[in-house]
C-alpha cells in the first residue's frame, strides 16, 4: 500500500474497517520504510499485547534485522506483566541481533527533602518574615532547592531522624513521585504539571500572576484541595527509556500505538502519519514509527490467535464490572495509576477485585485520602453530592468501595476526557 504523511479521519476509519491481511501488509510496509532510515533502531516494549504483536511482526518479517528492545520497568508493573516481559526478553532477545534491555528509573543525584520537610521550612520562614529570601518578585518559589538550602542544621538533624529525606543514590520511585509531585488521579489531558508540590503551594498562595481565565482559576482551586500530578509517567518511564536510547545512539523508535485507542492518537496519526521526525539531544533527526496505527484491539487478538502469539497472563484475569458482567483485564500499564478514576470500571475498581493487596497498599498510603478530597471538592454544593466517607479507613471498609463509582460525582467534561492516559502501555 502507499503510505501517506497525513490521513483524514475518514481515511483512518476506512482503514480500521479493513481486514487483518491489509493491516499486516500496511504494518510491514511501514517497518520496511523504517529500517531504511539511519539506525540504530529500538522497539518500545511494555510486556503488553500490542507491543508483543509488534515485536512478533518484526521477528516474522525481518528476521535478519538488528535492533534493540527497551522494556521500561517503572517499579509499579503488574507482577504478571513483569514476569512475562522478562521471559519474552530471554526467549526472543538473542543477544546478538536482538538486544533486550530492562531499564529502571534513574537515581537521585543529590539528597532531596520530602514534602513534609519542605513545608516545615516554608512555615518557619513565614513565621520569621523571611519569605523574600526564597520567592521571586512575582511570588513564585525560586526553586525547591533554594528552599531546602534554608534548612538549619537542627532541622536537618530532625529530618534525618524522622526519615524525611530522599537520599542521594536511591532510584526514583512511585512513592518519591507522589510525595514530590502529587498523585496520578486525573487524566493527562487535565493535569500536565511538572512542578513540585511545594512550588505549586507557593504559586497558589503568594503569586500575583495567577490567571484570570475561569477554567484555570477553577483548576488552581482544585490544586489547593487535591495533590494531583501525572509527572510520575515521565520520571518512571520516559526518562529512563530515553536515557537508554541516548546511550545506545538510537535514532528510530518503533511503538505499538493505535489510532483507535484515543482521540489524541487519532489526531497524531492524522497529522503526522506512521513515521515522523523530531529531535533529541543525542540526535538531530530522531524518528518515531507506529506500524499499528490502523489496527484495533480486535485485530490484535485476531493476530494473537491466528499466529499463536504468547501474551501476558494478566489479560486472562477476570473481574465483575459495574453491570455484574464477568470481564477480563484489558490494559496492563502501571498497577498504581488512577488517571481513569472518573470512568466506570476504572483501574482501581478493577484492582480492588483482581489485586486486593496492591489496592490496599496504595489506598492506605495516601490514594484514598486524595480521592476523598477530590470527590468532596468536585461535589460540594451540587445536588448529586454524596459524602463517600468520613476518612480513608471508613471508605476502604465498604463493599463495593465508594470509589468504584466516584465518576458520578466528578465533572468529567471539565477536567478529563476519554484519553485518560495517552502514553500508558497497552
Amino acid at each position: 500500500m502507499e503510505l501517506k504523511d497525513r490521513y483524514s479521519f475518514k481515511e483512518i476509519v476506512e482503514g480500521q474497517k479493513k481486514p487483518l491481511d491489509f493491516k499486516i501488509a500496511a504494518a510491514v510496509e511501514v517497518l520496511k520504510n523504517a529500517f531504511t532510515l539511519p539506525g540504530p533502531y529500538s522497539v518500545a516494549f511494555s510486556g503488553g499485547k500490542d507491543s508483543t504483536v509488534l515485536w512478533h511482526l518484526i521477528r516474522t518479517y525481518f528476521p535478519d534485522q538488528s535492533y534493540h528492545v527497551i522494556f521500561g520497568n517503572t517499579g509499579v508493573e503488574f507482577p504478571e506483566s513483569l514476569k512475562f516481559a522478562r521471559h519474552l526478553g530471554k526467549e526472543w532477545g538473542d543477544g546478538e541481533k536482538v538486544l533486550f534491555h530492562e531499564v529502571l528509573p534513574l537515581r537521585l543525584e543529590e539528597d532531596e527533602l520530602k514534602y513534609e520537610a519542605q513545608r516545615n521550612i516554608l512555615d518557619r520562614l513565614i513565621r520569621e518574615g523571611r519569605l523574600a529570601e526564597v520567592l521571586k518578585n512575582d511570588g513564585k518559589l525560586k526553586s525547591a532547592l533554594a528552599l531546602e538550602r534554608m534548612a538549619t542544621s537542627e532541622e536537618m538533624e530532625d529530618f534525618r531522624a524522622r526519615g524525611l529525606i530522599w537520599k542521594k543514590g536511591i532510584r526514583k520511585s512511585y512513592w518519591y513521585c507522589v510525595d514530590q509531585y502529587g498523585w496520578p488521579i486525573l487524566g493527562k489531558s487535565a493535569c500536565k504539571l511538572t512542578a513540585k508540590r511545594i512550588n505549586i503551594d507557593c504559586f497558589l498562595r503568594f503569586s500575583e500572576t495567577v490567571s484570570d481565565k475561569e477554567k484555570l482559576k477553577d483548576f488552581y482551586d482544585l490544586l489547593r484541595h487535591v495533590k494531583v500530578s501525572n509527572h510520575c509517567c515521565s520520571i518512571l518511564k520516559k526518562e529512563p527509556s530515553e536515557k537508554k536510547q541516548a546511550e545506545l545512539g538510537v535514532k528510530v523508535v518503533i511503538k505499538g500505538l493505535m489510532a483507535a485507542e484515543s482521540h489524541a492518537r487519532m489526531v497524531s496519526f492524522s497529522s503526522r502519519g506512521h513515521i515522523f521526525c523530531s529531535s533529541r539531544p543525542h540526535a538531530q533527526e530522531f524518528y518515531h514509527v507506529s506500524p499499528l496505527s490502523f489496527w484495533t484491539e480486535d485485530d490484535i487478538w485476531e493476530y494473537i490467535r491466528l499466529f499463536n502469539v504468547p501474551y501476558g497472563p494478566l489479560y486472562d484475569i477476570e473481574y465483575t464490572n459495574h453491570k455484574g458482567q464477568v470481564c477480563k483485564i484489558k490494559r496492563n500499564g502501571c498497577v498504581s495509576c488512577a488517571t481513569d478514576i472518573a470512568f466506570p470500571n476504572n483501574h482501581f475498581s478493577v484492582l480492588r477485585q483482581t489485586h486486593p493487596e496492591f489496592w490496599e497498599l496504595y489506598m492506605s498510603h495516601g490514594m484514598a485520602e486524595q480521592l476523598i478530597a477530590l470527590q468532596r471538592y468536585m461535589g460540594n454544593g451540587k445536588k448529586n453530592y454524596i459524602n463517600i466517607g468520613r476518612d480513608a479507613d471508613d471508605v476502604m471498609e465498604r463493599r463495593p468501595c465508594a470509589f468504584d463509582d466516584i465518576g458520578e460525582y466528578i465533572e468529567k467534561n471539565e477536567f478529563t476526557d476519554s484519553e485518560y492516559d495517552s502514553e500508558a502501555p497497552i
